[in-house]
Parts: C-alpha cells; sequence; structure tokens
C-alpha cells in the first residue's frame, strides 16, 4: 500500500491537519526571550492537542499524537521556555478508517524505515527563546519560537510562528510547525536519498499542529 511518513514532536509534523480551537490566551508578547522565570505552569494533557500530517506525491495522510506532559517557563505574562514530551506509541492515522489498512500503515509508520517507535518511544520539544512578532494582529501569531526538536534521538534546532501568553494562570501556545523528516534519519521514499522513485516518492516536510496548555 502507499505509505507516508508522518511528520512529529515532535514534536509532530508535517498541514492541512486540524486547527485546535480552545486557546484561552490572549495576551500579546512584548518581548523576547532568554529571561530567568518567575514560574513553571504544568502541561494539561488532556487539555492539549498535537496533530500531524504528510504527503506524498499522488496522496497524504493526516493524524494524531498525545502529548504525556512537560511544563511551560513563565515570566510576567509571557513564555520564555520550557519542554514538552510527545508518546510517540499513541500515534494514530485518522483518515485511514478501514481497520486493516490502518493497522498495517500505522505498523510501518512504527517500523525502523520511520520512527521506531519501539527503540524510541518519546520525543520532546524543548524551547530556546520566544520571540515577538512586532505589529501582530491580535488573533494572529505574536511570537516566533525556537527550539530544540528530539525525535529518534537526534535533536535539531525549529523555529515557527506561533500564538502564545499567559492570562489567569493559563499558558497557552498554538501554531504550526513544519519539519524535515531526513534530518531525523526518516528517508523512506525520499528523493533526496533515491533517485527514480517517479510518484512514489514522499515529500522530506511534514507539519505539526499544536495546541499547548499549562497551569500553574
Amino acid at each position: 500500500m502507499k505509505k507516508i511518513a508522518l511528520s512529529a514532536l515532535v514534536v509532530a509534523s508535517l498541514f492541512t491537519a486540524p486547527a485546535f480551537a480552545g486557546n484561552p490566551v490572549a495576551n500579546k508578547a512584548t518581548a523576547s526571550t532568554a529571561k530567568p522565570a518567575d514560574a513553571a505552569y504544568k502541561v494539561q494533557p488532556q487539555l492539549s492537542k498535537l496533530g500531524w500530517e504528510g504527503k506524498a506525491v499522488t496522496h497524504g495522510h493526516n493524524g494524531t499524537a498525545d502529548f504525556t506532559g512537560g511544563e511551560i517557563l513563565v515570566r510576567g505574562n509571557q513564555i520564555v521556555g520550557g519542554t514538552v514530551t510527545v508518546d510517540m506509541k499513541t500515534l494514530k492515522a485518522t483518515d485511514i478508517t478501514d481497520a486493516e489498512n490502518n493497522a498495517k500503515f500505522m505498523g510501518h509508520i512504527n517500523s525502523d524505515d520511520f520512527f521506531s517507535t519501539a527503540k524510541n518511544p518519546t520525543a520532546t520539544f524543548k524551547i530556546k527563546s520566544v520571540t515577538p512578532i512586532k505589529g501582530a494582529a491580535a488573533d494572529a501569531n505574536n511570537v516566533n519560537i525556537t527550539g530544540d526538536l528530539t525525535i529518534k534521538g537526534i535533536t535539531n534546532s525549529v523555529t515557527f510562528p506561533a500564538k502564545a501568553g499567559v492570562k489567569n494562570g493559563v499558558a497557552a501556545a498554538s501554531g504550526v510547525a513544519t519539519v524535515n523528516r531526513t534530518k531525523y534519519d526518516i528517508k523512506y521514499g525520499s528523493k533526496s536519498f533515491f533517485e527514480g522513485i517517479g510518484d512514489k516518492a514522499i515529500y522530506d516536510d511534514f507539519t505539526l499542529s499544536f495546541n499547548v496548555i499549562a497551569k500553574k
């Protein structure tokens, strides 16, 4: 059957992935990070969402994965750091409705061709900096987040826009990150490494959509 990479993080990911609502934060960031935190808020896995989408030349797939925990570092009404963890064994493809085909697809996604989840059961994202986007509208992405995304035990720096802030004891960040899977030794079906595969090629980039909620 046709197969495609997930994306992760992790910290998914690879979007026509679902957009996750329910972000309670409307505060606008006003300064860069690299400041010490006043408090560490605990990530709420039951309130947080992670979606992924990967595409090939002729098709694509999307799904979800679960956060297991982490902490968000807060100073005032700003997020200034933190780490989140994803349980890679919770990866799901939500667009494949046939149970047999879904099981086959996920078996391949969990294999060494892709995420090696038996050997690497978690992915993590560690925030290194949060930089305000000048002139951002109230309902738009207001920061650029840079951090270390670790998948399959391999760590690379990624940067993506997000809407983030802190209000009434709740810290939240939502957005979409684009990840190059080949940087995490996920090369299956990549034209960058296998010539002549034509329409069987899987694109290197996948997207992750996220909504992370943390509380005091």
